[in-house]
């Protein structure tokens, strides 16, 4: 898979959408997605209701110099998709590994948009990761499918704190080695 670089993620070719870094631009559609509470209770870092600024500091970090997470937007408006159908990212761990996360607004679901980002992040690699880990909430299958389909091996259950719904969530846990 071809990437291009931009400064300070690379633009990842997803096929029927980008995986491209964030803008400013992007407050208004994130603070609409990320203010739906199912999008909220499928996470465990989106608070909700949103408080203000929360959406601003986010992409603030998100392009920040060294961010923690590297974050992209699914961007579909080439394809007249829509210009923001969800974000993916990678929090980096130790021993070239990162965990992968992701969310679709729900207006897309249903429609393989997760998959194909997964799918496309991981051939990109833009880490140069040995592995890949991530986690869905026991009562989000989907999210459990997109992982399976995208060659995760299920490693475990666990629990996370849910911000959104302000409780210990059941989990299940997968690895992608490479």
């Amino acid at each position: 898979m071809i990437i291009t670089k931009v400064d300070p993620l690379p633009t990842i070719d997803a096929g029927r959408f980008l995986l491209r870094p964030m803008r400013t631009s992007d407050a208004g559609l994130l603070t609409l997605y990320a203010g739906d509470e199912r999008v909220a209770r499928g996470t465990r870092s989106i608070p909700h209701p949103l408080p203000p600024g929360a959406v601003e500091s986010f992409i603030a970090r998100a392009m920040g110099e060294a961010p923690a997470e590297q974050v992209w937007v699914m961007d579909g408006s080439a394809n007249d998709l829509g210009e923001l159908l969800g974000v993916i990212s990678l929090r980096g761990m130790d021993r070239d590994q990162s965990e992968i996360g992701y969310w679709v607004a729900p207006g897309f679901w249903n429609a393989g948009f997760a998959s194909d980002a997964v799918k496309a992040l991981i051939a990109a690699n833009p880490r140069g990761d040995k592995a890949f880990f991530a986690e869905v909430f026991q009562d989000n299958p989907a999210s459990a499918r997109v992982l399976t389909n995208a060659g995760f091996e299920y490693l475990g259950d666990a629990e996370a704190y849910s911000v959104a719904r302000d409780a210990t969530v059941r989990t299940w846990t997968y690895i992608r080695k490479l």
